[in-house]
């Protein structure tokens, strides 16, 4: 029985000021999986493509935002490992994570995943850690692949080592192509159709079989499904790759097909 409520005993107009009401706790919206990400200052892609791919009962993402350059220059993505713990810890403080993923693709080739991994942890001990550079390692072995076709945004110095640094992790990257622009605020604006157009080019080379497409900026999830009917190949990107790793390292391992073939894939 619920019991009237008392009478109000001051002259403010206030009729009800009913303290402690009971409640429950569940488990929130990250109940499943909590994912911090690393998000470049510059960046216009990446929350855009999490967001749509982790559109999940019980998973959520939550970021922070990491100074950068504008201009991409090893000089640039270098000096940001000396954020990366101060915004790891600017994510949820207090509250657990399943996993933090840094948000920068040539950022974490030039720093190196393992300092990555050293300064996330200063901030999150023992917290899994993944970079769009480890996930595309981790894409093309659940896939099965290891010749890729390689296509960038990139100016041709940080291509020339992105591919050695993939060549050293045991890909072969016969194949590979630029739109050689140094600004980021431009690279977000390359449309879908002129990704797909690349993709689709550089992709047809039976000397490869699948086509990596590098950089967090470039919006390549909504057509990824459409790219892979198309050209019969496996196809991932920084985002994309950084996503399905995500989640898999989160332990939510839901096939969503929509999203091309990695995402019917487990870990290997």
């Amino acid at each position: 029985m619920i019991e009237p409520l008392a009478a109000p005993t001051s002259g403010d107009g206030l009729l009800v000021n009913k303290q402690h009401m009971a409640f429950e706790l569940d488990g929130g919206i990250a109940e499943r999986a909590a994912i911090g990400v690393i998000v470049l200052g510059s960046d216009q892609t990446i929350e855009h493509e999490f967001r749509r791919i982790l559109d999940l009962p019980g998973v959520a993402f939550y970021e922070s935002r990491i100074h950068n350059a504008n201009d991409i220059t090893p000089e640039t993505l270098k000096a940001m490992e000396v954020g990366i713990a101060d915004c790891t810890a600017r994510i949820l403080p207090g509250l657990p994570l399943d996993v933090v993923a840094y948000g920068c693709t040539s950022g974490a080739m030039v720093i190196g995943d393992d300092n990555v991994a050293a300064r996330i942890h200063e901030a999150r001990p023992g917290v899994a850690c993944t970079t769009p550079m480890g996930a595309a390692f981790a894409a093309f072995k659940a896939l099965g692949c290891r010749r890729m076709a390689l296509l960038t945004p990139y100016l041709d110095e940080i291509n020339q080592a992105m591919r050695a640094h993939l060549r050293a992790g045991g890909l072969d990257i016969p194949v590979m192509g630029s739109f050689n622009e140094g600004d980021d605020r431009k690279v977000g604006r390359i449309s879908p159709d002129s990704l797909s157009r690349a993709v689709l080019e550089l992709g047809a080379s039976d000397a490869v079989d699948a086509v990596f497409v590098s950089c967090t900026a470039l919006r390549l999830v909504e057509v990824a499904a459409e790219i892979e009917a198309e050209l019969g190949k496996p196809v991932t990107s920084s985002n994309h790759a950084l996503a399905w790793h995500c989640l898999r390292l989160s332990g939510v391992d839901d096939p969503l097909p929509r999203f091309g073939r990695l995402f019917t894939c487990q870990l290997s």
